[in-house]
């Protein structure tokens, strides 16, 4: 159990300092070269107007496609790295190790003790 706790306060730690990485490529290089295509130039800073009646309402649809994008990336980062490696490694051991016994059902056991006990009545 203390092995598992680790191994899961190292992947946070981890998780944490490559979020950082992440928004980081994604508002240097990610964000200026999609900003080309925003009106603001900047993907984070651009924001859809909504007129309204007394003001108008500015709604910041760049911060949530840019969240978006970290997101996305994190999850394909993570699933290269971690996910398809360890299934190969699942699945090797699996090709290695020998099938497993499985172990009988209460309906298996209880016919063999109804079976002993019947032999032990003949021989009596």
């Amino acid at each position: 159990m203390r092995g598992s706790v680790v191994e899961l306060a190292v992947a946070v730690v981890i998780g944490t300092a490559f979020t950082a990485i992440v928004t980081a490529f994604v508002d240097h290089i990610v964000n200026p070269l999609l900003g080309a295509f925003v009106p603001s130039g900047s993907l984070s800073e651009w924001v859809i107007e909504i007129p309204g009646i007394f003001a108008t309402a500015e709604l910041g649809i760049g911060g949530i496609i840019q969240a978006a994008i970290n997101f996305l990336v994190i999850a394909l980062v993570v699933y290269l790295l971690l996910v398809v490696p360890m299934n190969k490694l699942a699945e090797r051991r699996a090709a290695g190790a020998p099938a497993e016994e499985i172990p009988p059902t209460q309906e298996e056991l209880l016919t063999q003790i109804r079976d002993l006990l019947a032999e032990k009545e003949n021989r009596v």
